[in-house]
């Protein structure tokens, strides 16, 4: 890596100039990687309002002596993701005191997002910004926050997430070698296809759906009759363009930010499942810490988080319109109960989350 690469740890510019552009995203195995090395680290050479940021020279001296630390996301520099990991490198430089820095790898330059999950596991990566789909195959446990319909809002997804039984399973990936930090946001998955408007359970039947690579998504999708395709994200799109799946799942932001208008006519808002992203550590690396400059990583990633969210949410109804004005044709009240009574099998096949379900349910049920 040449010593002069583009970074974006002490880029302190909190007005994000990302909340400008759209929001992207990919969620299993990520984006197709631009040039190959390419890290884009745009809040250090972005726009000219970024008064904070400087020159690359003056960033590159600033990172003088600084622990250097590397977090991959799958995505490109317009997304969610990306102001997620901004920030979190904008907290750690400034409450360490420019002793550590984070070095941001998106696009999926440093692989997909189960490849870089392993190589945090053996300590190769540093960090990673991951979506929910691929933490099953490290912690079973946590294929509990994938169950179809969990929650209704996300205000319900915070409170369960931010609280003791988030925290707890954030605690299962130690045992693979993994430290989940906070939980970020990719939000609500919805349904597109190019074939018929769906407005019931029943409308999917048969029809063939591009789902994230999870053994839940799977069996929730096959409970309403359909060819479920776990697939990548990246031989998605091409999948998509060509026609050999009908459709895909996911939240909003992804489908704006993938102008998936140009292959897909239909949007359900079905809301089926909530997605995180987890902010996430390799263990050892994590333990290797002093227990103050652990606290402040903890935080700084709750911080994040919570600015990430908010960040999604100002975003969302500009991109619906977006979607409306590109052609798709937007069913924003389909038949939910029908949707709900189709996957309740999946609720007796996964009964190991039973607890795990209870205990949600009553999270929720507390907030009234």
């Amino acid at each position: 890596m040449k010593k002069n690469v583009r970074i974006m740890a002490l880029a302190l510019s909190a007005a994000m100039a990302f909340g400008m552009t759209g929001c992207g995203s990919s969620d299993s195995a990520g984006t197709e990687t631009t040039a190959a090395g390419t890290e884009t680290v745009a809040a250090a050479e972005g726009g000219q309002d970024r008064e904070a940021a400087g020159s690359g020279e003056s960033t590159q001296a600033a990172l003088e002596g600084a622990t250097v630390f590397k977090l991959g996301t799958t995505v490109n520099e317009q997304d969610s993701f990306q102001v997620a990991a901004e920030k979190f490198a904008e907290l750690v430089a400034e409450r360490t005191d420019g002793a550590y820095a984070i070095e941001i790898y998106p696009n999926g330059t440093l692989g997909g997002e189960r490849d870089m999950l392993e190589s945090m596991q053996i300590g190769t990566l540093d960090m990673g910004i991951i979506t929910s789909g691929p933490f099953i195959n490290f912690s079973s446990d946590m294929g509990v926050l994938d169950m179809p319909y969990l929650f209704s809002s996300n205000e319900e997804a915070y409170a369960v997430l931010d609280g003791e039984v988030g925290r707890e399973l954030l605690d299962t990936l130690e045992d693979s070698g993994l430290k989940g930090l906070a939980y970020a946001e990719r939000g609500f998955r919805n349904l597109t296809n190019s074939v018929k408007p769906i407005e019931t359970a029943a409308d999917l039947s048969g029809m063939t759906i591009r789902i994230m690579e999870n053994d839940v998504y799977t069996a929730s999708f096959q409970a309403m009759g359909v060819n479920a395709t776990p697939m990548a994200w990246a031989d998605a799109l091409t999948a998509l363009q060509q026609g050999t799946v009908q459709g895909q799942e996911n939240p909003i932001n992804v489908i704006y930010s993938y102008s998936l208008w140009e292959s897909q006519k239909y949007v359900t808002l079905d809301r089926h499942s909530y997605s995180t992203a987890i902010i996430t550590m390799s263990a050892s690396l994590f333990d290797s810490l002093d227990a103050e400059t652990q606290q402040i990583f903890l935080d700084a990633a709750q911080e994040a988080a919570e600015y990430e969210r908010a960040w999604v949410a100002d975003q969302e109804s500009s991109q619906l319109q977006a979607l409306k004005d590109n052609g798709m044709e937007v069913i924003e009240e389909p038949d939910l109960t029908s949707f709900k009574e189709a996957v309740q099998p999946v609720y007796e096949q996964y009964s190991e989350y039973s607890d795990y379900v209870s205990r949600i349910q009553d999270v929720i049920a507390g907030m009234d």
